[in-house]
């Protein structure tokens, strides 16, 4: 399986001036856990990182460092998320019939959710990580007054990974340049042209370290995680 990381955002949320995979949580880099976690990964033979060739030099040597054997790729990043995957599409080995698509940032995804995906995506033609809805949603105008408040049982908080067939992934992408369509992800794009997105059960751990707050939680399930590895060992 051909994996996409995303990896070209500045971290304004999180009070940096740099690449906040770049940050440090339990000792290792964000995306340096996110490489790990795919590395572990049995269903991913090849990585491609979207991201702005400034940061090459600082990914490479965080790289050098970690214990990976897959073929990694650098991939120039857009001005967009939707500009980056257009590019990493682009760059993908001609015989790549399927690709999943992972937020750098999601630096918690365990291996086996990388594999479920993996292993889901060779039978549909779209699919996205997502975890049910546990807090009443409200729909708010701009005005800030509740307008709807959708049933719960229907909602589904996205994640990633997130799963397509390759030439179907290009056409959507094409359609959106054309369309001049702005998405905040790829399943969109395939809601947008018909094209039906199944579900894959997520992890709640899969957060998006966005925040201070997001690293303090991280922070906190890595330790835990290493502490019951330990805990198995003996």
């Amino acid at each position: 399986m051909y994996l996409l990381i995303p990896a070209a955002g500045v971290g304004k949320r999180m009070g940096s001036n740099r690449n906040k995979l770049l940050l440090e949580v339990h000792s290792k880099t964000i995306i340096a856990w996110t490489l790990l976690a795919a590395e572990a990964a049995s269903s991913i033979k090849w990585i491609g990182i979207i991201s702005q060739p400034s940061d090459w030099p600082d990914f490479k040597s965080i790289i050098a460092d970690l214990p990976l054997t897959k073929p990694i790729e650098f991939i120039i990043g857009g001005a967009t998320r939707q500009e980056s995957v257009y590019n990493g599409l682009q760059a993908l080995p001609p015989e790549a019939e399927q690709v999943l698509i992972h937020d750098g940032a999601r630096c918690l995804a365990t291996p086996n959710l990388l594999n479920a995906c993996a292993a889901a995506i060779r039978h549909c033609a779209g699919l996205i990580a997502a975890i049910p809805v546990k807090d009443t949603i409200k729909v708010v105008d701009h005005n800030g007054i509740i307008q709807s408040t959708p049933d719960r049982q229907h909602l589904w908080a996205a994640q990633t990974p997130q799963g397509f067939n390759v030439q179907l992934l290009k056409q959507c992408h094409a359609e959106g340049i054309l369309q001049g369509w702005e998405v905040t992800d790829d399943a969109a794009l395939f809601e947008k042209c018909g094209i039906e997105v199944r579900i894959v059960e997520g992890e709640e751990t899969n957060l998006k370290v966005t925040t201070p707050q997001d690293l303090a939680i991280a922070e906190f399930i890595l330790s835990h995680r290493e502490k019951a590895s330990t805990t198995r060992q003996k």
